[in-house]
């Protein structure tokens, strides 16, 4: 995929393993910023994502995800950015192809003690820089239009907003 895609992740590609994530942003002086997380394996830097979880709109599991990798709470969005795909290098099992389906999450609150606090690091990182911090050059594609649109919003706000 080179285009942002709006397919949903099951829809992706029969082949490939669904998976949710966040895009954890918040503004700061107009501006976007994005919340990344390093993978516990690799160090490299990633967005919070998971498996689906039962029970639970893909949405709500993206936000789990971003509890638990992030400690992130805030607002998250039901419509999707769209779809990325990676291959989930497993160790001890067959890697996985993945397709991500990727909801914003607006970050309010950052807690302390998360659970996987001890496994990743978090940083925040202008768009353009966490585009480039991320592998996948869908995601990046995602990553950017989102931020230009949001920051785009926020310049054309009422005062107040």
């Amino acid at each position: 995929m080179s285009e942002v895609q709006t397919l949903r992740a099951e829809e992706a590609n029969p082949v490939l393993a669904p998976q949710y994530a966040a895009l954890c942003w918040r503004l700061r002086g107009g501006k976007a910023r994005v919340l990344l997380v390093t993978s516990r394996d690799t160090g490299r830097w990633i967005i919070p994502k998971g498996w689906p979880m039962e029970g639970r709109a893909p949405a709500a599991a993206a936000a789990r995800e971003a509890w638990e990798e992030a400690g992130v709470e805030g607002k998250v969005q039901s419509e999707s950015l769209g779809v990325y795909t990676y291959l989930k290098t497993r160790p001890d099992a067959e890697d996985v192809p993945c397709a991500v389906e990727v909801f914003p999450l607006r970050v309010e609150r950052l807690q302390r003690r998360y659970p996987e606090r001890a496994q990743r690091r978090r940083k925040w990182f202008a768009p353009e820089k966490a585009a480039r911090k991320v592998s996948e050059p869908d995601l990046r594609a995602l990553i950017l239009a989102f931020a230009e649109a949001t920051t785009e919003a926020a310049a054309n706000a009422p005062a107040g907003d």
